[in-house]
């Protein structure tokens, strides 16, 4: 085996199976687990994904909010064991893979358009029509 297959099956056992799909430009809530002390808790930090890197084990994301007037951004790993869990809130329409240009913005001109996503309703298979009959 080559050194890139042994690298993946090494990293298979650390990645994580409920990451949602989440994009560029959507608003996410990330529940982080803090340690103080010997007390663990579980933080929410809430903004919009500015920038996301890398692959496999080593894929992070940044997360922009405003605080007191102040912009905060955070890098995660998605795959870290202190990522608790990820929430998408909305999803927001860019046009761009990294959104650093919200760092020159202030107050409403750092909201992004919303993308409507259309649910299709459950509608049953051809075959299973005459199965309910």
């Amino acid at each position: 085996m080559d050194r890139a297959k042994l690298i993946a099956i090494a990293e298979q056992k650390d990645l994580k199976t409920e990451v949602p799909e989440f994009e560029i430009g959507d608003n996410v809530t990330v529940h982080v687990r803090i340690k103080e002390g010997n007390k663990e808790r579980v933080q929410p930090f809430s903004g919009t994904v500015i920038a996301r890197q890398g692959r496999g084990v080593g894929q992070t994301f940044t997360v922009r909010r405003i605080v007191e007037n102040e912009g905060v951004e955070r890098v995660f790993p998605v795959h870290s064991p202190t990522v608790a869990r990820i929430e998408v809130v909305r999803h927001g329409v860019v046009n761009r893979a990294k959104l650093y240009f919200l760092r020159k913005r202030v107050g409403k001109a750092t909201r992004l358009r919303e993308r409507h996503t259309r649910k299709v309703a459950d509608q049953p298979a051809a075959g299973d029509e005459q199965a309910s009959q």
